[in-house]
């Protein structure tokens, strides 16, 4: 795990501040645990979904694959785009998003009996927000509320502005105000009530005792009979009104139903459905879609709804992408850079990008594939449009805050009025269900929500170094494409439709369910570890400076073998004899000169050649990689073929991240049915209202006109 964090990107955006000159004077930090196996885990299991619902057309299987490397290298979120687009490298900082410039205030705010909260946001929108919020307790200092002509309908993808003194200063006044409270007493309920992403650095087990969670069931006791107890486990990811997660029995024991399944016959697959009539959608690259015949009306934004709906496209989904200029999508980061493509190709150091929303690299990455429809469903002739279009579709797909849609007449009652089987996903940050009502997120708040922040770092007293992007904005992008593919599968077995509540919190809830099992089981409450095998079974497992500035290799040990492999490539047989790293138990105990010594070794050396020269002789090592590293540098991310090119209408033709699982028969394309890469704002109006409605270019220019789109 530790050795695909490092090699796959995702540890070169997680860490610590630099110091004052801007030297990193501590090592990039894989966050715990298992993430990489998380990561393509999930990802596979979108191909496998795929697969079962081709098959139900076709009758024939397939193979799947999914390269571990491949999936997490493009799990990382702005790193990749920003030099894809601009050559622009980024510096990762304690628990918030890596970024271009270096900025010296965090985003967490420090309790006075010693935990933390995150206290995210920066914008117009949000300032306005704080300052009453903050004036209610006398603790606003001399913050301002903005002006009236500041932009309040601006969305950056968090990370991707620079913090400016102005700024900062506001995080500064917040840190404050939370410095004068203790963690229990920290008013970040009401801070959300008023309109502030606030939340709770949470350890995971906090979230087992946490009443939404148990009423949603994302947290269940199972009984293990064997020990005369029951345990929590992470069991849910979201609700639905027609199918729903099966907490189940405990794992296995060994051998435990060999009888049972050895007298089990093979139960028929679901039937097969007449051929289609149509002749399948081809991608390009000449292979028919794993999804036929299947059109998403798609309202998600931000990358943990849109990056789901995202897979549908590529897998051959026709994706309508619905946007209005008053609350428009996060198009504003890793912009193409001025000159183009061929500024680009030409470029040796970072290039200035354009700001034309509809050039945005990250945008780009995010909803390629996609078709574009400007859609104002305030107006009800925008209204009736979206009910028209619903009654066409397969899926109506959302990431609003709970009950937006509602509001706006577009609820699960109506939708399914207007089309029986319909499915509806909708992803929040908390669910819709439960105690915590209208509580938002982005994936900072995600993940101090879920645990993840608290659990990547070096131990304590220090802080949190958390994660260096919005990684729950994937892992509930992976989630959604689940949900929304399994309601697919579903609905061709057996007609239905349903209603999807999914939760990015959730998300993050499940990848820590071996902490929360752990204090479950154990009564051992999750303490970080640094790059330490946070389970004593490794040593050395770290990263190690080598030659250059900022070049690290991630290095693991897990038995003897790999140790005295280690010790000989080095050129230092003598480690062997050393009593302090006799064993695995020795070297733990001795880990503080143990990561002294292996450092001291891996100074003297170019990063590659030290892995080379360990890979060789059998020790799991990889370099920290950059996004320069993968993009430019990785021949065996070359040989997955990881990124494809897709051209977009004003953005050019550019690379983008490829569906990391590989299906034999039916393989997946990025650009979608249509490829090309992400919309720009309202490309697609003639298409949808006129081949797909019916509607004139006459009425269409009257809708135009009259603020419809």
């Amino acid at each position: 795990d530790l050795v695909h964090l490092a090699l796959g990107g995702v540890m070169m955006n997680c860490g610590y501040d630099p110091d004052p000159s801007e030297q990193y004077d501590l090592p990039p930090i894989a966050p715990q645990i298992w993430h990489a196996y998380h990561i393509a885990g999930e990802q596979l299991m979108i191909g496998i979904l795929a697969a079962l619902i081709e098959r139900t057309t076709s009758g024939l299987g397939q193979d799947i694959s999914c390269a571990i490397h491949e999936a997490v290298a493009k799990s990382t979120e702005i790193d990749l785009m920003s030099w894809v687009m601009r050559r622009a490298p980024l510096h990762r900082l304690t628990c918030r998003h890596a970024l271009e410039a270096v900025s010296r205030v965090p985003n967490i705010s420090h309790t006075k009996d010693g935990r933390w909260y995150m206290t995210w946001g920066v914008g117009a929108r949000d300032k306005a927000n704080l300052v009453p919020f903050l004036e209610r307790f006398d603790m606003a200092a001399d913050l301002e509320a903005p002006t009236a002509d500041a932009d309040f309908n601006a969305r950056s993808v968090p990370g991707s502005s620079k913090m400016d003194d102005a700024t900062s200063h506001t995080l500064e006044v917040v840190q404050r105000f939370v410095r004068a409270h203790t963690y229990d007493a920290t008013p970040w309920q009401e801070a959300q009530a008023a309109g502030l992403l606030w939340a709770p650095v949470r350890k995971p087990h906090e979230n087992a005792q946490d009443e939404h969670w148990l009423k949603r069931g994302a947290i269940t006791k199972v009984d293990h009979p064997e020990l005369g107890r029951s345990f929590h486990y992470a069991t849910s990811k979201w609700l639905s009104s027609e199918t729903r997660w099966q907490a189940g029995k405990r794992a296995p024991l060994r051998g435990e139903h060999t009888g049972e399944v050895s007298n089990t016959s093979r139960q028929a697959s679901p039937k097969v459905a007449a051929e289609a009539t149509l002749k399948p959608a081809l991608s390009a690259r000449n292979r028919p879609f794993p999804l036929q015949n299947v059109r998403i009306f798609d309202f998600s934004w931000f990358l943990a709804s849109a990056g789901g709906t995202r897979f549908a496209a590529a897998l051959g989904a026709e994706c309508i992408k619905v946007e209005w200029k008053e609350n428009p999508d996060t198009r504003l980061a890793a912009m193409a850079p001025v000159g183009g493509r061929t500024a680009r190709e030409a470029a040796t150091g970072p290039l200035p990008g354009v700001s034309d929303p509809d050039m945005g690299g990250q945008f780009n990455n995010k909803n390629t594939g996609k078709r574009g429809l400007s859609l104002n469903i305030r107006h009800p002739k925008g209204i009736d449009i979206a009910k028209r279009l619903i009654a066409i579709s397969d899926v109506v797909a959302e990431g609003f805050s709970p009950g937006v849609l509602d509001r706006l007449g577009l609820g699960y009652d109506v939708l399914r009025s207007i089309r029986p089987d319909i499915i509806y996903v909708q992803q929040s940050g908390m669910g819709s269900y439960g105690t915590y009502g209208r509580l938002r997120t982005v994936g900072p708040i995600a993940a101090s929500f879920a645990g993840m922040n608290e659990m990547s770092g070096l131990a304590e007293p220090a802080m949190p170094a958390g994660w260096g992007y919005s990684y729950l904005d994937w892992m509930g992008a992976y989630g959604f494409a689940q949900s929304l593919l399994g309601a697919l599968y579903y609905r061709s077995v057996t007609g239905k439709g349903q209603h999807i509540d999914a939760s990015q919190c959730e998300a993050g809830i499940f990848l820590a369910s071996q902490a929360i099992l752990d204090w479950s089981a154990n009564g051992r409450v999750w303490q970080r570890t640094g790059n330490r095998s946070p389970y004593g079974n490794a040593a050395p497992h770290g990263a190690y400076r080598c030659q250059g500035a900022d070049r690290w290799i991630a290095i693991s040990c897990c038995d003897q073998r790999s140790w005295a492999a280690l010790a000989h490539a080095a050129g230092h047989p003598e480690w062997l004899t050393d009593p302090r790293f006799a064993n695995i138990a020795a070297r733990l105990v001795n880990q503080d000169t143990l990561d002294k010594v292996v450092g001291t070794w891996t100074e003297g050396v170019e990063a590659y050649d030290c892995m080379s020269r360990l890979q060789a002789a059998g020790v799991a090592a990889g370099v920290c990689q950059t996004a320069e590293d993968r993009c430019d540098h990785d021949p065996q991310l070359r040989r997955l073929e990881w990124l494809t090119e897709v051209p977009g209408t004003r953005i050019g033709t550019w690379p983008v991240a490829e569906v990391p699982f590989k299906l034999g028969r039916t393989p997946a394309h990025a650009g979608g049915l249509i490829n090309r890469g992400a919309p720009c704002y309202g490309e697609d109006n003639e298409y949808v209202l006129g081949e797909l409605l019916g509607h004139s270019t006459a009425q269409i220019r009257s809708f135009k006109h009259e603020g419809v789109i």
